[in-house]
């Protein structure tokens, strides 16, 4: 019988990075589709390096920033904020390094809207708060629920970052990814092949339902 903790805390690690960057991606995805700021290329630049960055790299500036003799240590120390080896942080850098994953596509999809749209509800007197939620998002469903199924899974998957900056501390940091490691170590292959096999069926499932979303974008399109 194997330790279900760990997918429950894997899934409840991807459920609260994934709303998050609902929240805080989606503008971003928004500023970047419209703006002309010439330091518009640095800002997709950084959104964009956990793409090709080493997860254990970013991980390992996370647990320097957060250390408790760093000058963020120190000052989270204030307010009693444990980031170092807690769920609280896991889901600070799952967000920073999902962040593309949620970004690029919704960015994209407002890109590719035609501006008659926006230029039709500002001349209904709509604001712009109004002419996103109501008129920009419902054409970009497709790349929202995307974004949302990638960085879900994207984060289900990630191993370096996780043992980086939350160790392997039983229902705090321990997620799946953790768990097949300590099985594999431990020369347990039966329990390994159960997480392994849970996080497969899980990927082919994500990966179906964004090329299923892709080709509905697609007949959409057409």
């Amino acid at each position: 019988m194997i330790d279900l903790q760990p997918l429950w805390l894997t899934a409840r690690l991807a459920a609260s990075t994934t709303a998050i960057l609902l929240l805080l991606g989606v503008p971003l995805a928004a500023w970047l589709a419209h703006s002309r700021r010439w330091y518009k290329p640095l800002l997709e630049t950084l959104v964009t390096m956990p793409l090709v960055l080493p997860p254990s790299v970013l991980g390992f500036y996370l647990l320097l920033a957060f250390a408790p003799n760093s000058l963020l240590g120190q000052w989270l120390q204030r307010f009693d904020i444990q980031l170092l080896f807690s769920f609280p942080g896991l889901v600070l850098g799952s967000v920073l390094f999902s962040l593309p994953f949620m970004v690029q596509p919704v960015a994209a999809a407002l890109s590719a809207l035609p501006d008659s749209l926006r230029e039709a509800s500002y001349t209904l007197g709509k604001s712009r708060l109004h002419t996103f939620m109501h008129v920009e998002l419902p054409c970009i469903k497709p790349a929202l629920v995307a974004g949302m199924v990638m960085s879900f899974a994207h984060t289900v998957g990630e191993f370096g970052l996780v043992l980086m900056l939350g160790g392997n501390i039983p229902g705090v940091t321990r997620v799946a990814s953790i768990a097949i490691y300590n099985e594999v170590e431990a020369l347990n292959y039966a329990s390994a092949h159960v997480y392994a096999a849970v996080l497969c069926s899980f990927s082919f499932a994500v990966v179906l339902a964004v090329n299923l979303l892709r080709r509905h974008g697609e007949r959409l399109a057409a």
